[in-house]
């Protein structure tokens, strides 16, 4: 995982670059700068397989196309191992009959997140 250097811990605010990074998802390997031009929605969440976070995901994979429309990305990111994201998206599938798209990242190091202001 890279991450541009950043002085401050905060999310970027509308209109500012976001810091680029590199890191391995759910959808293979994953460049932020390749979203460029695109709105993206960049969220982060506690742990894979807690019943909140699956039924917000299950939503969100339910109104991608709504967003594809709107030329906006989501992105996912937690702490969790890139397995367990792949397990998760498959339960998610099985039991709440939804399709999640969108790629989740692993930031086991949490240096993603604290770039972002996500997490302490």
């Amino acid at each position: 995982m890279e991450i541009a250097q950043r002085t401050e811990s905060r999310s970027p605010r509308i209109g500012e670059i976001a810091p680029d990074f590199r890191a391995r998802s759910t959808g293979g390997e994953f460049q932020l700068s390749k979203l460029r031009g695109r709105w993206v929605i960049f969220f982060s969440h506690p742990a894979d397989f807690t019943p909140v976070c699956s039924t917000e995901f299950a939503e969100l994979a339910r109104c991608q196309s709504e967003f594809d429309a709107l030329e906006t990305s989501l992105l996912g990111l937690s702490v969790d191992s890139l397995y367990s994201h792949l397990a998760w998206v498959r339960a998610i599938r099985v039991t709440l009959n939804a399709d999640v798209r969108f790629p989740i990242i692993e930031d086991p190091s949490m240096a993603i997140g604290r770039a972002y202001g996500m997490i302490d």
